[in-house]
């Protein structure tokens, strides 16, 4: 994945489009630090989550901007979400999320509260496909109806 990102860079750079240029090179700095912090190469995990964090950086600041009227700052981040995006598996579906729930819950037979990181432990293989946050939020519904 790092590869196809430095690919589309040289592209970007070759077409002049200097606004796809800016985002992969931001990204490929995200990219860089996150291997430099782990000291150890990025596998394609890795990468989507820095990707996503990315995605929900620039996510969080459509809304403050949006409180302000700030329409053409508003514009440019969806565009970058847009790049963004193109590097991202397809999203999960919702009911295979409910069904991956439903397989760690009969697994780990959750009693209270308290089990809620062991099965949020349990999905973070589903973490590269779907919202973590959503994933939390049916999870802790399902528990509170224990």
């Amino acid at each position: 994945m790092f590869e196809q990102i430095n690919h589309d860079m040289t592209v970007a750079m070759k077409e002049q489009d200097k606004f796809k240029l800016s985002v992969l090179r931001m990204l490929k700095s995200a990219l860089q630090l996150e291997k430099i912090n782990k000291k150890s190469d990025l596998t394609d995990d890795d990468v989507v989550q820095v990707i996503k964090k990315q995605v929900k950086m620039r996510s969080d600041s459509i809304s403050e901007f949006q409180k302000f009227g700030k329409q053409e700052k508003i514009a440019d981040l969806e565009k970058e979400i847009n790049i963004l995006k193109i590097y991202l598996p397809e999203e999960m579906p919702e009911a295979e999320v409910d069904q991956k729930i439903e397989e760690v819950f009969l697994k780990i037979q959750p009693s209270s509260m308290k089990d809620m990181g062991n099965i949020m432990k349990e999905l973070q293989s589903i973490s590269a496909r779907t919202d973590m946050s959503k994933v939390s939020q049916k999870v802790k519904e399902k528990l509170m109806n224990i």
